[in-house]
């Protein structure tokens, strides 16, 4: 109840201050796309019920089309009908909508607060601002976890990504993502290519197949995901030994849920995710959006959203200020990606590669699928 009231009262002092800025005509409905699950609880926690509590008569309506955002923002422009507000992407995806004029160019130090410490919007962000378009949130990885009794008798503990590969020590099934991202890097790393030569060959098309290759010694022992809530599942249910999924969704599990997952956090492949506001909106709806935006990104929130799910803040200035779990009372640092203890191997994901070769990628990858 203390931290509910610190937000609300937190919230009420800036929103109060936004409001000026948008107050003119701002619609009182918002459609805002996410991811579902853990993330986009901790949205609502952190961003949306604050912001509604202080804002008289605002509704928000959740979609959870996050990883089909590029594809159906792509066939809502041509239909010339723009029916989400607000839509959570990956950095890369970003990119690719900016590129293809679908996602609205940001003023940051305009349009969002400065940090707490007085840095401007631009400097508190820094090097994450990789497009125009992309308003960051968090620094989340992909990275894996499995079932340590479900493992061979004698089988030692998995210490390396690789070990998705290894069926002749850890022989079951496992989980990976239904798309090529994270999945070609790291065939490849497995495959003996050194890792900052991973993008040169994968831009390739010797390359791209020797990544399908190495899959392909995997391929029928793999259970393939589209939601990220399915790896948790899949791994609870013994279907799987071991899975990939998002940094986040394992803390869920394991911490909120008493999962007995082990966390394998080599070679976890850093991103970013984080806000587009599409092309197109009327003028209150756009207003709307802008005022809660410069809510949800300001120093307090960002490290508000920590509370609940283990993922980074992107402001430099929200950092500081992450502490302990809403719930669970445990600090939140020790199992954020970037923690020492689990970051001594990670793999830095190349935003712009994916922005250009994505499509071409993807229709190969799923061209391999179905054979």
């Amino acid at each position: 109840m203390k931290l509910t009231k610190t937000l609300l009262a937190s919230a009420a002092a800036v929103t109060g201050i936004a409001g000026l800025a948008y107050a003119q005509d701002m619609s009182n409905e918002m459609t805002i796309v996410s991811w579902g699950g853990a993330y986009q609880n901790s949205q609502q926690k952190a961003y949306v019920e604050p912001y509604v509590a202080n804002n008289s008569g605002v509704s928000v309506t959740w979609d959870e089309s996050s990883n089909e955002a590029v594809a159906k923002l792509r066939a809502m422009n041509e239909a010339g009908n723009i029916t989400w507000d607000l839509v959570d992407v990956v950095a890369a995806d970003a990119i690719r909508l900016c590129d293809e004029g679908l996602a609205m160019e940001v003023d940051f130090n305009e349009m969002l607060a400065e940090g707490d410490d007085g840095s401007s919007a631009e400097d508190d962000f820094g090097d994450l601002l990789v497009s125009d378009c992309f308003i960051p949130q968090i620094v989340y990885s992909t990275t894996a976890a499995y079932r340590a009794d479900l493992l061979p008798d004698g089988a030692p503990a998995p210490d390396s990504i690789c070990a998705m590969f290894d069926l002749e020590t850890y022989p079951g099934k496992r989980a990976l993502e239904k798309r090529p991202i994270n999945n070609m890097e790291w065939a490849l790393l497995c495959d003996g290519v050194a890792k900052d030569e991973i993008y040169d060959v994968l831009g390739t098309e010797e390359g791209q197949q020797q990544a399908l290759d190495k899959l392909d010694t995997i391929k029928d022992q793999t259970v393939w995901w589209s939601a990220a809530a399915e790896p948790p599942q899949l791994l609870a249910d013994g279907e799987v030994i071991m899975a990939s999924s998002y940094n986040g969704r394992w803390f869920s599990a394991i911490e909120e849920q008493d999962q007995d997952f082990k966390m394998l956090w080599d070679a976890q492949v850093f991103d970013l995710d984080g806000w587009i506001i599409p092309a197109g909106l009327d003028e209150a709806s756009l207003n709307r959006v802008k005022d809660f935006v410069r809510f949800a990104t300001d120093t307090q929130r960002l490290a508000d959203q920590a509370a609940y799910i283990s993922y980074g803040p992107a402001r430099a200035s929200s950092a500081p200020l992450v502490g302990k779990h809403a719930d669970l009372g445990i600090e939140m640092g020790p199992h954020m990606p970037t923690a020492p203890e689990n970051s001594k191997n990670v793999f830095v994901y190349n935003y712009e590669f994916w922005a250009d070769y994505r499509d071409d990628i993807d229709a190969k990858f799923q061209s391999w699928l179905a054979q």
